[in-house]
């Protein structure tokens, strides 16, 4: 009935008819459906739209009635099965609702013949060959294409797959087990494309040659497939209703990703809407369009998302700042008590900086030209009384949306042995494939930020090849200033000599009493070179595991252990351990790739039994400092002697350019830690700390390793800022004690101390109320033992209860509560850091923080000019006498008609006693550095007061240094024996002079650096010893102080129990310390 070729014609259409069919599925037992057909006639070359049925009684009508309530209403039909111009069969089912099967006996599925669209002309041409079937091709059945397809390294890879790129790819064929393939019939017309793909590869694209030979011959190496990696996330905007604004993203990956997805409070926006690809652009914005954006990259090799950017969209007429500062209390000296507000403390007010909708150009970027920022934008000056005189001050009475203040991130470290802290001296720092710097002999380095960087990863590779190479990503102040990291290495482990031809087995942890936490089994005949090429002679191994059972080691662990999942979502791993190799041929020393090595982890190892069936093999990808998966892990049994049998978790993996891996399971239960640093233990609220470095190590959960009950599964840093930070640490919320976390602080290199947790338990020093406390169980590390050191706390990581309100306020909240933990207020739950409070105070008269670059203020009286380029000067100052003084440096406008005799600010710092003379101590005393001023139009050398408490008379100035000031016109009145002036040189006078001048671009840097050349008494050492008889600028004479009398910092270390509230300190003064202190401002005028 049909026609057979394409030559048959069809005769009289009317006279051709097609089948319907009718598919019945009855019930046979309840269990089994047996399938007949039906045949009924119909129109052809028509769809039919119904079962053409006979015509129906009323007892037919009352059946279909029972059946519409027994049956749901029949699903569209499916598309037609055939290709244009031919015949198929569509389609449609049904759901019997009964809860009786004998109801259910008509059919649940029919079908029907149908005929897809007429076919239309093909208008492919082929500049050679003929089109094949599909209208999609050119094919050359006379020609050959000849492959050879290798994995990284050279290895065969056998098993892709070759794809003809067409309207929908079209699979040609497999390779074989030499990575060969043959493809017949291709064209070689230099257009046509291939795409290879092979599971953890990325595909490998390849365009047909050209010739006019029969045959052609191509090659291809596959590159490791990586998932997508942010490199540009949106960023943080605000503008006015009716403007407009452009998000950007970027990422990369192999392959490329080519799609993009942008969410608006997690719900995905309309691509074919917004017409958005990696660039976002909203314009005419409306307020409901403001909150938080993110986009998602998607490649074959997965996905990632970026951060979140908040978009603040105000009215056209709101004011984009709150006029009105908040409080900011600074401490005034000690000298200086405020009867008004029974305290030492003074509210002079502060301008929080978050991003404002300023004035914008017509031109849409994906970074503002201009940012703006919330700032003080008016200061009134205020006199505060002191002792004896009159102290100045900025106040700040307005805020408005002003040009951010540039800044500059920088990091800083020291990179030593995790065992001995012996430096990597002269090691090179890479970013990605760039070396960026290099470590000094004492293992120290500078890193100066690249502006749109959003991650850091940075590898640290030492040449003497001491220690394994090691990747971490390193948590830096976006919003500028330098933070301090130190970084550890692990030690390479002694290499061993292994013959190629014979099976070897590499135990992977080695702990006293302990078995190892895994094993490494290499087969005979694993080892191949780079070439491909398989490798029989002797291979030098080296092998080093960072061991968990070890706590000492966590310092030590590569980058931040996350991952991304396959929605894009950045997830955290649990270590059981990471191992880096490296195998070289003996002879030459290239290095040789392994295949089918086998990871036999003891599953005894695992002591949590959840964490067993999701065990994995990972290996870290060291330009994005991510985890990726190699494989999964089965279980198989393994005698051990003769009488014990063991279960191991077994992985398969091969080793060719990646040579780190790690034996990790993924986390989801966690939550954060708020954490706050302090200058001091009155724990100000405006006395916090940015910049310092939180790390957070958790711990074995239960009863653990019988040698070492405190293995750790995870180590996290992150920085400061104006209102802390949140620490990530795993948690549970059905057992308190199932982890805990040991935290630590450290600035600069110097670690933090915590508040204690004995003799003393003070929860208003902790900063955590009861009873949530205690089931945090907090212990400072010297809870059991003062001779340990005091800079570190473990809690249990008790997740917070919703039904709680006592462990709703911090200082643990759930994942999910980020938000909630990054704005908490100071009054709410949190844990302490401080600083060992050192007997230096500094006052300036324009208050700048200088954890915060973008506190900085433009004005005159400013302290540091200029917010990229802070210049510290300090004066070395001998003090002959038995006891330590306090010495202070009054700084003020000497030369410019802006500042002349109005105050900078003051410094005041304690004489440090020198080791070898019993009445020799000094100072080295910082003093405002003379030069331009923020303006930048003329300099002023700055009118240097230094002045010795206490009964001193000066005994000598240094030669050099009254020889240049005398030189150096005009020159200061010196009438008072007991104290110098000085106009500041400008020159960056050194060592010979007393003089020791630094600039950095970071305030703490520039600092540290003086002070260590002043107390070492060199212009390029360092030192924390005092050496009293170098370097000296000025020399005083001091008598003893009288019997009985309090020093300004033995003062100003009894600090008052509370904080202070917003414009008062709780607590109070005694009268007769009041009567002291005003007795101390004799000389301070």
């Amino acid at each position: 009935m049909f026609p057979t070729g394409p030559g048959e014609k069809m005769v009289g259409t009317k006279a051709w008819v097609f089948f319907f069919l009718v598919l019945e599925v009855t019930s046979v037992s309840g269990r089994q459906t047996m399938l007949t057909q039906s045949v009924r006639r119909v129109q052809p070359g028509r769809r039919t739209s119904s079962i053409f049925a006979k015509p129906v009684d009323s007892l037919e009508r009352s059946l279909r009635r029972d059946t519409e309530r027994v049956w749901t209403p029949w699903s569209h039909w499916s598309k037609c099965s055939a290709a244009c111009g031919h015949t198929g069969v569509q389609t449609r089912t049904r759901t019997c609702l009964a809860e009786t099967v004998s109801l259910c006996n008509e059919a649940s599925e029919e079908g029907r013949l149908c005929m897809d669209q007429p076919c239309t002309a093909c208008d492919l041409t082929c500049p050679m060959g003929q089109v094949n079937a599909d209208c999609d091709a050119c094919m050359c059945q006379d020609f050959m294409l000849h492959g050879a397809v290798s994995l990284p390294g050279g290895a065969p890879a056998s098993g892709a797959t070759v794809y003809l790129l067409t309207k929908t790819p079209k699979p040609l064929t497999k390779t074989d087990s030499n990575g060969r393939f043959r493809v017949p019939g291709l064209c070689p017309d230099g257009k046509s494309i291939l795409k290879i793909t092979k599971a953890k590869f990325a595909p490998i694209m390849l365009t047909m040659p050209k010739t006019s030979l029969k045959t052609a011959t191509v090659n291809a190496e596959f590159r490791r497939a990586e998932t997508p990696y942010i490199v540009k996330n949106p960023e943080t905007k605000a503008r006015r209703a009716g403007q407009s604004v452009s998000l950007c993203c970027k990422a990369t990956g192999k392959p490329s990703p080519d799609k993009y997805f942008w969410y608006h409070n997690d719900t995905l926006l309309d691509p074919s809407l917004y017409k958005h690809e990696s660039k976002l652009v909203l314009r005419n914005l409306q307020q409901d369009q403001a909150g938080e954006y993110f986009c998602k990259a998607q490649s074959d090799a997965g996905a990632v998302k970026s951060q979140v950017a908040q978009l603040t969209v105000i009215a056209a007429d709101e004011t984009p700042c709150n006029p009105t500062p908040e409080s900011y209390l600074i401490r005034l000296p000690h000298d200086c008590f405020q009867n008004a507000t029974n305290s030492f403390y003074y509210d002079v007010g502060h301008c929080p900086v978050k991003t404002c909708a300023g004035q914008q150009d017509k031109a849409i970027r994906c970074r503002d030209a201009v940012e703006h920022c919330c700032g003080i934008s008016k200061t009134e000056e205020r006199e505060i009384q002191c002792s004896g005189y009159t102290l100045p001050t900025k106040v700040a009475i307005e805020c408005s949306c002003l040009r951010c203040t540039e800044t500059r991130s920088i990091v800083r470290g020291r990179v030593s042995a995790a065992d001995n802290g012996e430096p990597m001296r002269f090691g090179h720092v890479y970013m990605g494939s760039n070396r960026v710097s290099m470590t000094g002999y004492k293992g120290t380095f500078t890193l100066h930020v690249p502006q749109d960087t959003e991650r850091l990863v940075l590898t640290f590779v030492d040449r003497m090849q001491k220690f394994v190479n090691t990747t971490k990503v390193l948590p830096f102040n976006k919003k500028g200033s330098a933070v301090f990291h130190e970084i550890k290495m692990l030690r390479k482990k002694e290499p061993i000599t292994l013959e190629a031809m014979d099976t070897n087995i590499i135990p992977l942890g080695e702990v006293a009493g302990e078995d190892p936490m895994a094993e490494l089994e290499i087969p005979s005949k694993s080892f191949y070179r780079q070439n491909g090429e398989p490798y029989t002679g002797k291979v030098k191994a080296s092998v080093t595991f960072l061991d968990p059972r070890n706590i000492s080691t966590a310092t030590a662990a590569q980058s931040d252990l996350n991952f991304i999942n396959d929605e894009g979502d950045t997830f955290p791993l649990r270590t059981y351990g990471m191992f880096s190799v490296d195998f070289t041929d003996e002879a030459t020393s290239e290095s040789l790739n392994v295949g089918n090595v086998k990871v036999h982890l003891d599953s005894t190892q695992v002591k949590m039994p959840e964490h067993v069936p999701t065990m994995q093999l990972w290996s870290l990808n060291p330009d994005t400092g991510l985890w990726e998966e190699e494989g999964d892990f089965k279980f198989e049994r393994q005698r051990r002697g003769k009488r014990e049998e063991r279960t191991f978790l077994v992985g398969n993996m091969e080793i060719r350019e990646r040579r780190l891996f790690n034996l990790d399971v993924p986390e989801s239960r966690r939550c954060f830690i708020k954490v706050r640093a302090y200058r001091s233990e009155r724990f100000l609220p405006s006395e916090q700390i940015q910049g310092v470095v939180v790390s957070a190590i958790n711990l074995e959960p239960r009863t653990g390793f019988s040698s070492n009950p405190r293995a750790w599964g995870r180590f996290d840093s992150v920085i400061t800022g104006p209102n802390g930070a949140c620490l990530p640490a795993f948690c549970d919320d059905q057992s308190p004690d199932a982890y805990s976390a040991y935290v630590l602080a450290s600035l600069a290199g110097e670690e933090l101390e915590a508040v204690q947790s004995s003799p003393k338990f003070n929860p208003n020093a902790i900063g955590v109320p009861q009873p949530y406390l205690n089931k945090l169980k907090y212990r400072r590390t010297d809870h059991e033992d003062p001779q340990v050191k005091k800079t570190a706390f473990q809690i249990s990581m008790a997740k917070p209860r919703p039904s709680s309100a006592e462990e709703s306020n911090g200082p643990i909240y759930a994942l999910e509560n980020l938000r909630a933990c990054e704005e908490a207020p100071p009054s709410a739950a949190h844990f302490r850091f401080y600083q060992i409070e050192g007997d230096r105070y500094d006052y300036n008269t324009v208050p700048f923080n200088e954890d915060d670059p973008m506190s900085w203020t433009e004005d005159y009286l400013a302290w540091w000019p200029k917010p990229m380029e802070f210049r510290a000067c300090y004066i070395k100052v001998k003090i002959v006498g038995p006891v330590e003084v306090n010495v202070r440096s009054r700084n003020m406008g000497g030369t410019h008609r802006q500042t002349v005799g109005k105050l900078y600010g003051i410094r005041d710092v304690k004489s440090t006693r020198d080791r070898d003379q019993p009445n020799v101590s000094s100072a080295c005393l910082e003093f405002k550095c003379s030069g331009m001023l923020y303006d930048q139009d003329r300099v002023d050398r700055t009118l240097v007061k230094v002045i010795p408490q206490g009964s001193c008379y000066r005994a000598s100035v240094n030669s050099m240094l009254h020889e240049y000031l005398v030189n150096h016109l005009p020159l200061a009145v010196n009438n008072d024996t007991s104290e110098y002036t000085m106009l500041a040189p400008l020159d960056p006078l050194g060592h010979n002079y007393g003089i020791y001048t630094v600039t950095d671009q970071d305030p703490h840097t520039a600092k540290e650096i003086a002070l260590g050349r002043c107390f070492d008494g060199t212009s390029d050492g360092s030192s924390r010893v005092m050496k009293s008889n170098v370097g000296v600028a000025l020399t005083f004479n001091c008598v003893e102080r009288q019997v009985g009398r309090q020093s300004a910092f033995q003062y100003l270390q009894s600090p008052p129990a509370q904080p202070p509230a917003t414009n008062t300190v709780r607590g109070r003064v005694s009268s007769r310390r009041q009567q002291r202190a005003s007795r101390r401002g004799q000389r301070q005028r």
